[in-house]
């Protein structure tokens, strides 16, 4: 990694489903190396402080959390996210967090519900005077404006996704250095992803095989299937905006009861004839942009 590198790193493919494997959804986007990079969380699954400190990384190094949307299994970890930032952290340093509307109200919830924490913490150190600092931002679309002491040398935009009835869900796209990453979350193709696709080198989007989900007798499974993209719709979405890179996370069932990787990238490469990345935990991707 160079200092002018945009790297996405699959913290988390899996999915609401435990997985001895696959940690919960969350993708880590990093501008740069050393002590002047960004490092942007997006989403916060379970096992997500866990992926990030085999990364190499903690709670302290995060520029900004991302949230796409308010589903369980995307922040199932944010209190410890929160509660880690603030133990770890010797001043006070304030955790951004950015969401679609919505997301200032679940952060006051989990933060109530660490009071008890919160209140042992601060009577036993002398040295942490101080609650969780957290800054929230709700978005919707457009430019993201993070306070001015986080980050700077990435430009994040964000736009509206389908994911109804989860309503608002929000995609997120960081450009850097001449290259540009978007994340998807999870949607189905709109045309709230495609404008942020427009111009971009690379996709980070959930998916489900549905043509297996297809088959579960049970309706609870079939309700996953309207608000989810498959493969193909993902590398639909990358094809009409002729992207570079399309990588697939979030895998629903899991691999191997879902079949190889072989066999989810040949459901894309059906419909997208750039490169196809899949992989485990902490699989990593380069991003650069295209000449």
């Amino acid at each position: 990694m160079s200092e002018k590198d945009l790297t996405v790193t699959l913290l988390g493919t899996g999915s609401p489903m435990p997985d001895p494997n696959r940690a919960g959804p969350a993708t880590l986007i990093s501008a740069g190396e050393g002590p002047d990079a960004e490092h942007y969380l997006v989403d916060a699954g379970r096992g997500v402080l866990m992926r990030l400190a085999a990364a190499g990384l903690g709670a302290p190094n995060l520029t900004a959390v991302l949230i796409t949307h308010l589903h369980s299994d995307h922040i199932t970890d944010l209190n410890d996210v929160i509660t880690t930032r603030w133990v770890m952290t010797f001043e006070e340093t304030p955790l951004t967090i950015v969401g679609p509307v919505g997301t200032r109200s679940v952060v006051d919830h989990l933060i109530a519900s660490l009071e008890p924490d919160i209140g042992y913490r601060i009577a036993h150190h002398q040295d942490l005077d101080h609650r969780p600092p957290v800054t929230v931002i709700e978005v919707s679309e457009g430019a993201v404006e993070l306070p001015d002491d986080r980050g700077g040398n990435v430009a994040i935009s964000c736009g509206q996704t389908d994911h109804k009835p989860v309503e608002p869900s929000v995609g997120f796209r960081f450009d850097f250095g001449g290259a540009s990453v978007v994340t998807a979350g999870d949607t189905v193709p709109c045309a709230g992803l495609d404008a942020l696709c427009s111009g971009a080198d690379a996709l980070v989007h959930t998916v489900i095989r549905k043509d297996i989900i297809g088959d579960i007798p049970l309706q609870r499974m079939q309700d996953t299937l309207d608000y989810h993209s498959s493969p193909a719709q993902a590398a639909q979405t990358a094809a009409k905006s002729d992207l570079a890179t399309l990588i697939l996370t979030h895998y629903v069932p899991a691999m191997p009861m879902s079949g190889t990787e072989d066999d989810w990238r040949a459901l894309a490469a059906e419909h997208f004839s750039g490169d196809i990345e899949i992989g485990d935990d902490l699989h990593r991707v380069v991003v650069k942009p295209r000449s």
